[in-house]
C-alpha cells in the first residue's frame, strides 16, 4: 500500500536526530578601514546572500529526507492479512477483513492490490492500483454485485475509499519528484526524536492535498504520524497516527495506524495479523483479469 505504516509498541529507539545541524564559523573583521555607515548596508547584504542558501538548505535536507523515507528497504513484494475498523462518533465499529499486496518491479513502478474477505456483503470487492515508474497512476475498483470493474478517474482521488478515512490517493505510490520538501525542525513525537518534513504538491492538479506534514521516525525512516491539509487552509483535517511498528523480516513494518477525519470525528484503522515478504508474487496478480476473479487471487493468499 502506498501508505506504508509502523507500530508503536515502547521501541528503544535513537535519542539523537538522524540529522546535525551544521556548524557556523563566525569570523571577525578588522576594526580598522571600516566606514561606520557602510555597516548597516553590509550586513543587510550579508542577511540577503545568506537569506535564500538558509532556505534552500532546508529544502535540500527536506528532498533528501524524502528520498530516504521513499527507498528505505521494504522487500521486492510483501503480504498483508489483516483488518480495518471503521468507528465514527455514537455508532458501532464496523469491521472488515482484507489482504493487501504489493509489488514493486525494475525503474520505480508499484502495484497494489487491495481484496475484502468478510463481512459477505463487502467480501471480494477489490482495489488494484498500477503506479508507474513516470508517475501516472491507474485504479481500478471492483463490485461484486455489478460482476465487472471500473476505473477510478483522476478528478476521484479525493474519493473515500470504500467509505473508509482513506482517499484513494491516500492508496497510490507518491513520487519524491511530486512534492516540494522543506525539512521543518527536530521534535519529540511519542518519546521519539524525529524528523518533521513538509510535502507541497509540485502541481496542484496532483493532489487533493494542499500540504502534508510528517514526522519521520530517525531510524526505521518510516512517518510516525502524517497531518493532511486542504488547500490554503491554516490547520489539518485529516491525520494518519501509527500505533505499533515491528520489524519483520528485516523490514520496519507499520502492523497498526488509524486515520482519522479531524472535522467529522470519524476513524478508519489498520491492522495487520500477518506480513509476508518476498514471497515472489506473481505479475499476473496485479492485472484487471485477477481483480475480477477473487478465486485467482485467493492462490496467492497466506
Amino acid at each position: 500500500m502506498s501508505v506504508r505504516l509502523v507500530s508503536l509498541m515502547p521501541l528503544e529507539l535513537e535519542e539523537s536526530p538522524v540529522f546535525a545541524a551544521p556548524a557556523v564559523t563566525a569570523y571577525n573583521l578588522p576594526a580598522y578601514n571600516r566606514p561606520r555607515l557602510l555597516i548597516p548596508w553590509l550586513l543587510f547584504a550579508v542577511v540577503l546572500v545568506l537569506l535564500p542558501f538558509t532556505l534552500s538548505a532546508d529544502e535540500a535536507r527536506g528532498r533528501d529526507l524524502a528520498e530516504r523515507v521513499y527507498n528505505r528497504p521494504d522487500g521486492d513484494d510483501v503480504t498483508t492479512r489483516g483488518s480495518m475498523v471503521l468507528t465514527e462518533r455514537g455508532g458501532s465499529p464496523r469491521t472488515r477483513s482484507l489482504i493487501i499486496y504489493r509489488q514493486e518491479s525494475g525503474g520505480g513502478a508499484v502495484s497494489t492490490l487491495i481484496r475484502f474477505t468478510d463481512p459477505p456483503d463487502i467480501a471480494d470487492t477489490g482495489l488494484l492500483t498500477i503506479d508507474r515508474a513516470a508517475g501516472d497512476t491507474e485504479q481500478w475498483v471492483y463490485l461484486p454485485a455489478l460482476k465487472r470493474s471500473r476505473r477510478i478517474s483522476a478528478d476521484r482521488q479525493g474519493g473515500r475509499f470504500v467509505g473508509s478515512d482513506f482517499f484513494y490517493e491516500d492508496l497510490r505510490d507518491r513520487k519524491v519528484s511530486m512534492d516540494r520538501h522543506t525539512w521543518l525542525r527536530s521534535e519529540r513525537l511519542q518519546g521519539v526524536q524525529t524528523e518533521v518534513l513538509e510535502s507541497i504538491p509540485v502541481s496542484a492538479g496532483n493532489s487533493v492535498y494542499g500540504k502534508r506534514v510528517s514526522w519521520i521516525h530517525p531510524t526505521a525512516l518510516v512517518p510516525l504520524q502524517i497531518e493532511y491539509y486542504e488547500p490554503g487552509a491554516s490547520k489539518p483535517f485529516k491525520r494518519l497516527t501509527v500505533e505499533r511498528l515491528e520489524r519483520i523480516q528485516g523490514y520496519w513494518t507499520v502492523t497498526s495506524s488509524v486515520m482519522t477525519d479531524l472535522e467529522q470525528n470519524h476513524e478508519t484503522r489498520l491492522t495487520s495479523a500477518v506480513t509476508r515478504y518476498d514471497r515472489g508474487l506473481p505479475s499476473s496478480l496485479f492485472s484487471k483479469r485477477a481483480l475480477e476473479d477473487p478465486s485467482l487471487e485467493a492462490r496467492s493468499r497466506p
